[in-house]
């Protein structure tokens, strides 16, 4: 047993002795140390912000724990080898969001260091104003957002659009939308052939022209309002108020323009449109004929503002009682814009005026129906409910935006922008305070207000009908206070409609 055990501990120790011949141990000569990588994340960046067919240089800082050893580079783009140099070089030719990494290696292993590099156009988002001079010729103005967050620099000289397409509009602009992935613009032209009423799609992010559509054989076709929703969908068609109340439709995917089927009368020229999730839409408008408020719900159309719940319009004309704004005609009609945290359907403020000077708000889901108890019943605000009497300088064309958040309808009159409170019973429109002007001096005229994502700023857009050549400016204001924040002075003509593009 003894002898066992002895044979046993010597073939143990044979075979530590054969294994460690194996390794060999050069420590003591600083060789045989790991040397690790370390990439200085200052000099590769984490994002990168381009512009499209701009060069995007990186040259990484590099170095190793102990022995400087043999590197090699790899860069990756969307997990797909780039490049094998050291220095990444890339031209951003397709617009879009890419997941880079480098990996940097040597023989004792490899580090990574992820990063994202965004290709934008300098049309990705900002403050967009379609804008007309004396003798209606168009311009399209662009003040960009930087995408790093930082405050804008102003609005790009000259027209966008002609500098995108080496074109430009046919003359007399009146509306401008957002909507799937394009800038829609309205013109009605100059009454001729050769400047017919056109409207022009517009690719969002760089502002070429992907599709125009004109029909020369409707003569009554001068579009004013483009009723078409943020998100739009395959084979539905979206109606375009025109001059004198007539209604067109308009299919933004297959290009088409069609006579009115939803909206076969007389229309005001005010509306609201209400874009939902999944496609859907509402749109609010005026039955100029009826003196009636109604309304395309989710897309079909259309129902009337009644105390029963989709009512048609041979019922208001066969009982005209049933009509909520009955002896009453349209003074203005406005969305109430809500912040991005607030989840409640929204509503519109109606402003009706009768014959004798009296003014009414009605504030309305835009669905005008929700359930109550367990029934469907009209979402009124407690009915119509007057809010002046005699003279307003509010009508159908006038400017004005509604927000939830200081309870608030800002409206222009000339180079003022009065506030009134449309919360309050007690508060009248026809009272309504001057909370600041705008323009250098009084001959000034606000055309469009924008609401910043907050609703913290107003975007004013005016002109000044003594100055020539570019006489129109935006400021921008507290919308709570009035203070003038930022002043971007005569940088397009007579502004006709002014958005926020979103990115």
């Amino acid at each position: 047993m003894n002898k066992t055990i002895k044979l046993r501990n010597l073939f143990v120790l044979i075979l530590i002795a054969t294994l460690t011949s194996c390794f060999k141990d050069d420590t003591t000569l600083g060789t045989g140390v790991l040397s690790e990588i370390l990439i200085d994340s200052a000099s590769v960046g984490k994002v990168h912000n381009m512009y499209q067919n701009e060069t995007l240089q990186i040259t990484p800082i590099v170095s190793q724990t102990n022995q400087e050893k043999e590197l090699t580079y790899t860069w990756e783009i969307d997990l797909k080898t780039y490049s094998h140099e050291k220095v990444f070089i890339y031209k951003g030719e397709t617009l879009g969001s890419y997941h880079c990494r480098l990996i940097v290696e040597n023989e004792d292993g490899k580090s990574f260091y992820p990063f994202i590099v965004h290709v934008n156009t300098p049309y990705e988002e900002g403050l967009t104003v379609i804008s007309k001079d004396a003798d209606g010729k168009a311009m399209l103005s662009f003040m960009m957002t930087p995408p790093d967050g930082s405050a804008p620099t102003g609005f790009m000289q000259g027209d966008q659009f002609f500098a995108s397409n080496n074109q430009s509009f046919v003359d007399n602009p009146v509306d401008m939308v957002q909507s799937g992935g394009q800038l829609i613009i309205a013109c009605q032209g100059s009454g001729d052939e050769t400047s017919p009423a056109t409207i022009y799609c517009l690719n969002e992010k760089t502002f070429l022209l992907e599709n125009l559509v004109t029909e020369p054989g409707f003569k009554d076709f001068k579009p004013t309002f483009l009723g078409i929703p943020a998100i739009t969908s395959p084979g539905r068609s979206y109606p375009i108020l025109c001059e004198g109340g007539h209604t067109y439709e308009f299919s933004t995917t297959e290009g088409a323009l069609s006579e009115a089927i939803k909206l076969p009368y007389t229309y005001a020229q005010t509306a609201i449109i209400y874009t939902k999730s999944g496609g859907y839409y509402d749109f609010l408008c005026w039955d100029k004929e009826l003196n009636a408020l109604c309304l395309i719900y989710h897309g079909y159309p259309p129902y009337y503002c009644a105390k029963e719940y989709h009512t048609n319009r041979d019922s208001i004309v066969a009982q005209p009682s049933r009509n909520l704004f009955d002896g009453f005609d349209i003074c203005k009609m406005v969305l109430i814009e809500q912040t991005n945290d607030v989840l409640t359907t929204p509503k519109a403020l109606v402003i009706t005026k009768n014959s004798s000077g009296m003014y009414q708000k009605t504030l309305i889901s835009v669905d005008f129906w929700e359930m109550v108890d367990g029934e469907t019943k009209l979402v009124d605000g407690g009915g119509p409910q007057m809010c002046g009497f005699g003279q307003l300088s509010l009508t159908e064309a006038t400017p004005c935006i509604a927000n939830r958040t200081y309870s608030s309808l800002l409206f222009a009159d000339a180079n003022k922008i009065r506030r009134w409170n449309y919360a309050s019973s007690s508060d009248m429109i026809t009272a309504a305070q001057e909370l600041c002007s705008v323009g250098n001096s009084e001959t000034a005229i606000i055309t469009s207000m924008v609401l910043s994502s907050d609703h913290k700023k107003t975007y004013v857009a005016f002109y000044d009908p003594e100055q020539t050549e570019l006489n129109g400016s935006v400021w921008v204001i507290d919308t709570d206070n009035g203070t003038v924040l930022e002043q971007y002075d005569n940088v397009c003509y007579q502004p006709v409609k002014m958005i926020y593009k979103k990115k």
